[in-house]
């Protein structure tokens, strides 16, 4: 629906003389959260291609900062672009870049990821972190009693991260759970394998695992069920992977819920920006934050979508 009425909003209005190109900038497809944002991100880009004419797109995707500043630097140089859209690899190195970006009056769009200061971009649009970390945080202590033994596999450092962390421990505080470790597994499978492995041969006792992404929850399980402690603990990622949504729609007692946090983000982030830069008197800057869900398996089927790609 927010596509539709933004679709919609661009279709009635009237597109500059000359045409306004917009760069996109996103992480590879490293993981299956952001494969899923590369898919949306080149379905948006072919469909307001197609729609508008004199709207142009340059779309590149990053394995690390290095890279990404970079490309940046290369779609300034030679593409001259009027705005730019950006999820940042990481927060700290991809700061002073984009702020040089916006310095020199190009509208900028940081998704998901924030950066390491404040009141740079124009516009941010991202999932509700705090949301997302306070909804995996209140699941905790509804369902462990006083003196569970838990841990944490954090994601890449960044924003995003400390927001979900910060949320979750305020969320658990004074409940009696104990966060024995935090290690980060930086959104990559193998990675969060390693960090539970680690966990696994350090606490013999574990209640369970807050993955805080269903990548590293997918690693985790993957750890712990070599270690054949299956019935000891359950774990919690989040993102609304269609693997974990449907262990959780099965009821499978090691992924009893999941924490909604869409990457089809990176298509309101790139239709706004286009509203914006088109119309640049039309109020759409400012902060566009999309609410975290519990998933159940009492809700489990209306999150879960076969085709996807994650």
């Amino acid at each position: 629906m927010k596509h539709l009425v933004l679709t919609t909003a661009l279709a009635g209005l009237a597109l500059p003389a000359t045409a306004q190109t917009i760069g996109i900038s996103i992480p590879a497809a490293t993981h299956g959260w952001a494969g899923a944002l590369n898919f949306h991100a080149e379905e948006t880009v072919d469909r307001l291609s197609e729609q508008f004419e004199d709207l142009d797109f340059v779309l590149t995707t990053t394995p690390d900062p290095g890279t990404q500043i970079s490309d940046l630097e290369d779609m300034m140089a030679t593409r001259d672009i009027d705005a730019l859209v950006v999820l940042p690899f990481e927060s700290e190195p991809l700061t002073g870049p984009v702020a040089r970006i916006a310095e020199g009056g190009t509208w900028v769009t940081v998704v998901d990821r924030g950066l390491s200061q404040e009141g740079i971009e124009d516009l941010y649009v991202a999932g509700d972190n705090e949301s997302f970390g306070r909804t995996a945080g209140e699941y905790f202590v509804e369902n462990l009693d006083d003196g569970a033994q838990i841990v944490v596999i954090r994601g890449l450092p960044s924003t995003i991260d400390n927001e979900r962390i910060e949320a979750f421990e305020a969320a658990i505080e004074g409940s009696g759970i104990e966060v024995m470790a935090m290690e980060h597994g930086n959104f990559n499978r193998d990675d969060s394998f390693t960090v539970m492995q680690d966990y696994l041969s350090r606490y013999p006792e574990i209640d369970a695992v807050w993955a805080t992404d269903d990548d590293q929850a997918v690693g985790a399980l993957a750890a712990i069920e070599q270690a054949d402690r299956n019935e000891e603990m359950f774990v919690v990622g989040g993102a609304g992977m269609k693997q974990m949504i449907q262990r959780v729609m099965e009821g499978d007692e090691m992924v009893p819920v999941d924490v909604t946090y869409p990457p089809s983000m990176i298509s309101t982030a790139i239709e706004m920006t286009a509203l914006g830069v088109m119309n640049p008197g039309l109020p759409v800057s400012g902060r566009f934050i999309i609410a975290s869900e519990l998933v159940t398996p009492e809700n489990a089927e209306s999150f879960y979508f076969e085709d996807s790609p994650y």
